[in-house]
């Protein structure tokens, strides 16, 4: 058995004990599943290697493309037999419009959300990481944090560096709206010189994450779904 195949035979395991044994529907093609149990149905969302905008990347690249995700997440909000969200994210960052665009709806659902942050939630991974309603986060976990980059032709006048100032306040407000971070904080460390070769910004981890109030608390997969079983009961003790 590979090392890839062995740590999805452990998750599934874990996943398993965490839900008495419950049923889980077919693995999707963009890595998802749902978890049925006694206790609630939670639909586990992957978003991982870099997420895909308006241009196709390389076949060989692992991406998350907005336009599977997006959907999946209006079905996921009206489908009558789901009742959490489990969004477990492994991914470098990626297209701007797109990585809001999917956190911006993750934010507005209704449901019971949390995000896990597996790996490496970086770049516009943090948007997509505080976008839940409880966000998780294991100690060897890394998360990227620094100003906007633009790929391809630029021009250098006025309304270009205006534009980056503007896309830069979008990223910001949403991060301090959706989390603990002082706005103050999350600038230094975006700003930060020296740490990353070749640019400019931070690496942080999870202690560090959870201590400057990006992330709500330190933890793994049984965390995530002890939250999101935890909020599903009191929905359900309201709706009797």
């Amino acid at each position: 058995m590979s090392y890839e195949s062995a740590r999805y035979t452990e998750l599934m395991s874990d996943l398993e004990k965490e839900n008495d044994g419950g049923d889980f529907g077919q693995i999707e093609p963009f890595g998802s599943v749902t978890v049925n149990s006694s206790r609630g149905n939670i639909h586990c969302l992957a978003i991982v290697g870099q997420i895909e905008g308006h241009m196709l990347l390389p076949p060989e690249n692992k991406t998350t493309k907005y336009e599977h995700v997006m959907p999946m997440l209006a079905a996921i909000e009206e489908a009558d037999d789901i009742d959490g969200l489990l969004v477990m994210l492994n991914t470098v960052g990626g297209d701007i419009e797109a990585g809001l665009g999917i956190a911006e709806l993750i934010a507005s659902m209704s449901k019971p959300t949390a995000s896990l942050v597996l790996g490496g939630g970086h770049s516009i991974g943090v948007p997509l990481a505080v976008s839940a309603k409880r966000s998780f986060i294991p100690p060897s976990a890394a998360m990227t944090i620094h100003p906007v980059r633009l790929n391809g032709m630029i021009i250098g006048v006025p309304q270009t560096f205006n534009y980056f100032q503007r896309i830069q306040e979008r990223i910001l407000e949403f991060i301090v709206g959706n989390s603990q971070v002082k706005r103050e904080e999350l600038v230094k460390m975006m700003l930060q010189t020296g740490e990353l070769a070749a640019d400019v910004g931070s690496v942080i981890y999870g202690r560090e994450a959870v201590s400057c109030g990006l992330i709500d608390e330190l933890g793994g997969l049984k965390d995530a779904l002890a939250y999101l079983h935890g909020e599903i009961a009191d929905v359900r003790k309201n709706d009797k």
